[in-house]
């Protein structure tokens, strides 16, 4: 029987932040709809931009995805994800392997005035720990993946609103 042929090696985005950033939302890695678009959270039915556009009271999914950066950045908020490659088959975190983790070490020079990290998920919340004992405030948030269905957009965003906090 032939072996079966690993995955090759899927590559991140970089973060979308600046020296400005007061909070950071991690998530774990791009699912394939993210990939392929070049964007975070591509998956017309990810739940992330209508949930930060119920934050800050704007309709981010009506707008093109560079609008989008912007008005989170206005904002303060910055994106990135914990893992920045990885070999994976699908979009599900439980299909991640080889995973390499970004290198938050620049995060306080790039970002000074960050200080809450947020979690999108129990696989990037996996990393709390290490942002918790450098000093951050940190939440972990509910999924907004299609695949994390256990709660409705509702109760989602009852723990999402702890990010403004």
């Amino acid at each position: 029987m032939p072996a079966k042929r690993s995955p090759s090696l899927l590559t991140g985005f970089p973060p979308v932040i600046d020296q400005h950033t007061t909070i950071l939302i991690l998530g774990s890695f791009p699912g394939t709809a993210s990939l392929d678009a070049q964007q975070y959270y591509a998956h017309p039915r990810n739940q992330f931009w209508k949930l930060i556009g119920a934050l800050i009271k704007e309709d981010l999914p009506a707008l093109p995805y560079a609008e989008r950066l912007l008005r989170i950045k206005a904002h303060h908020i910055g994106v990135w994800d914990v893992i920045a490659a990885c070999a994976r088959e699908g979009s599900l975190d439980s299909a991640i392997r080889q995973a390499r983790h970004n290198d938050f070490a620049m995060l306080k020079q790039k970002c000074p005035n960050l200080h809450r990290v947020c979690f999108n998920g129990k696989t990037s919340g996996k990393q709390e720990a290490v942002f918790a004992e450098a000093g951050f405030d940190t939440l972990i948030l509910p999924s907004s993946s299609p695949a994390y269905a256990l709660m409705t957009f509702e109760q989602k965003l009852a723990v999402w609103r702890g990010i403004m906090l």
